[in-house]
Formats: structure tokens, sequence, C-alpha cells
């Protein structure tokens, strides 16, 4: 007579999917803080629930379900988690004032320590695939209705089959199929696709990854310009305008940047979306306080894309102090 399944047993199992599942959260909310909700609900409502969990899927499987319909019960009454390019066309003037909205709940970064980005390989371990969590596809996502949302992250990101996608998301695999092909019509108008590329820098990509940290921190503009590639995008929520090409960031960053010459900036590294990343931080009063969550997008070997996120909490979320101390960057 087989045992029956107990809580421990639960605890025991499902704690090694908890980064995943946070991954998988955090591409239908596009947010660390929500995903992380929806992670405890999930794990709430399978603990309850488990000792009638009859195996006819695998627990993976399961709690996969049960995370996706918690996000889209929790997404029923919430707008979408835009970028400032997910609003309009590029700001016209860089050295205007900037305008802030305080009242939209803009895309959040997240730390790769969380979604399992590069995690060890383990038996009981996925490793989530820096693509999959990649600023401008979690940012594409956001634009897609929650259940086309659901339905592509399950088909094209987690590889499974239609019927199973049904079964998570309560409809037919003919709807499946007909929302699957929306979705990627939908997306493929505002993001890479999915089977791009995505991997560790290049030595090139790190050497000009190490020229792009020199003039910032030496407040160098002029060098900055030649570090970015021509249609480069550089946006920084909550403030709504967002800017294109090296010149208009340039003149961005004359106008509206705090820093007044070398050293008043720090950038310290850090792991986000599977992409470059740094916590900046600004001196006054010879103290370097937290500034922004900058994430860096490669084209080729040139900057492509600079989010810079002034949610002072995001900090927190990466493990970084309010106020640096470290001599030098790493």
């Amino acid at each position: 007579m087989t045992d029956k399944p107990t809580n421990e047993d639960f605890l025991r199992l499902a704690d090694p999917m908890r980064r995943e599942l946070l991954a998988h959260c955090y591409r239908m909310m596009g947010s660390v803080h929500d995903a992380e909700d929806q992670v405890q609900e999930t794990y709430l409502r399978a603990w309850r629930a488990y000792e009638g969990f009859e195996g006819r899927s695998s627990l993976r499987t399961w709690l996969y379900r049960i995370a996706t319909t918690t996000c889209l019960t929790a997404l029923d009454n919430r707008s979408r988690r835009p970028l400032p390019t997910g609003l309009g066309a590029p700001s016209a003037d860089a050295g205007a004032p900037l305008a802030q909205d305080g009242e939209v709940p803009w895309l959040e970064p997240a730390p790769d320590a969380m979604t399992g980005v590069g995690a060890d390989d383990l038996a009981d371990v996925v490793t989530t695939s820096r693509e999959s969590v990649r600023l401008a596809l979690v940012a594409a996502l956001q634009h897609l209705p929650p259940r086309q949302r659901a339905v592509l992250i399950l088909r094209d990101v987690l590889r499974w089959k239609a019927a199973e996608v049904a079964e998570a998301v309560g409809i037919s695999t003919a709807a499946v199929n007909s929302i699957l092909q929306r979705a990627r019509a939908q997306l493929s108008e505002a993001s890479p696709s999915l089977d791009d590329p995505v991997g560790p820098l290049t030595a090139e990509q790190r050497a000009h990854l190490e020229r792009y940290v020199a003039a910032f921190e030496n407040y160098d503009v002029d060098g900055l310009v030649h570090l970015f590639t021509e249609d480069a995008i550089w946006e920084m929520p909550p403030f709504v305008g967002w800017y294109q090409g090296p010149e208009a960031i340039a003149e961005l960053t004359r106008t509206h940047c705090p820093a007044q010459g070398p050293g008043d900036l720090k950038l310290v590294p850090i792991e986000a979306n599977g992409q470059p990343a740094f916590a900046v931080y600004h001196r006054a009063d010879g103290v370097y306080g937290q500034f922004a969550i900058m994430v860096i997008t490669f084209r080729g070997d040139r900057v492509g894309h600079v989010g810079m996120f002034f949610e002072e909490s995001l900090f927190e979320t990466f493990g970084m102090p309010a106020k640096w101390e470290g001599s030098e960057t790493k």
C-alpha cells in the first residue's frame, strides 16, 4: 500500500523549484516583488492541497499550473507594467525638463540570484536561461493580455505541449493554438526572437563595458558617445521620457545628470536579467548614496539599450547597501 503524501514531503520536494517558479511569475507579473507574492501564494495553495495530489503529472508541472492560475488571478485587476518605450515616441528634446509618473506600475529588473540565471544545474534545479528573463522580452510580454502572456510563456519558453497548456489555463487545445498565434505575432513586433542566443559577454564586449564604466565614472560624456549604437535607447522609469541616439543620450547626461565631474558616480557590478548591470551611486557631501539600478543591453559589441531604474527599494532587492563604502568597483 502506497503511503499518502505528506506536507513534509511537499516542502522537501518543492523547495528546490522556488527560483524557477519565481522566474515564471516574474515573466508574468513584470515585477520581482509581485512575483515573490505570487510564489508565496502558490506554495501556500499547493501545501494545502498536497495531500490530494495524485501524481498524474509531475510535481513541477502541478506547481507551474498553480502559479499560472495565481498570476492570472492577480493580473485581473492590475495594469500592465511598461517601460517608457512602451508608452510613445522618443523625446524630441533631451535638454527639456524631465517629467515623471509615480502612478504607473513600472517594469522592474530582477536579480539573477532570485530567478536562477546561471545557477548550478543540479538534478532537482532547473537553470533559468538568460534569454527567458532578458529585459526586452519581459517588457514585450507586458504588452500581451494576461492569458496570451501565459500561453506564450508556457508554450514557447517552457516548451509545454498544447494540451498541457490548455489544462493549465482552462481552455481548449484549439484555443491555445489560436491564442499562441496572436501572441507570437504581437511579440515579434516588440522583441527579439525567443530563440535569439543570449550568453555571457564576449571578450570584446567585456572590454567595451570596461570603457563604458570608466567613461561614466570619469564623467567623460564625449567618450560615452562612441560607446553606443547609432539607434541606442536610454530610458529611466519613473521618468516617462526616453531618448534615442548617442547625441541625445549625451545631451541628457550633460543636462540632467547630477554628477559634476570625475568621481561623482560609482558603478558597482550586480547581476540582473542575465545582463550586465550596476548599482549606481552618486557622491554628495563626500558620501556615495544610492542613485539607480542600471541594466545594459549589448547590440553586437556596443551598448544598444540602457535602463536606469530609480526605484529605491530595488537596492534592497539586489542586496545592495543604501550607501557605498567600498573603495573600488570590481
